[in-house]
């Protein structure tokens, strides 16, 4: 991704779904009524490493569009 505020823009959409997959039961319902309870026991194996890739993930594009900000807003000397 060329542009930081889409990488941005997308890792803060994936943290925040995977936090509400996480910490609320969306999917142990969602898991229920579709007929795959027997899965709800192996979400945590799935949801937390997806947690921590996002964090991870929103992180650094934070840290690249600071850098982008950086690089491509300060003022220049012209001749």
């Amino acid at each position: 991704m060329q542009n930081p505020k889409t990488l941005l823009r997308v890792s803060v959409i994936g943290t925040v779904l995977v936090a509400l997959c996480c910490f609320t039961p969306i999917l142990v319902i969602l898991f229920g009524a579709v007929g795959l309870a027997a899965l709800i026991g192996y979400l945590d194996y799935v949801l937390f490493p997806a947690l921590a890739f996002f964090i991870g993930l929103t992180c650094y594009a934070v840290w690249r569009k600071k850098k982008h900000d950086a690089c491509c807003n300060s003022p220049s000397i012209k001749e």
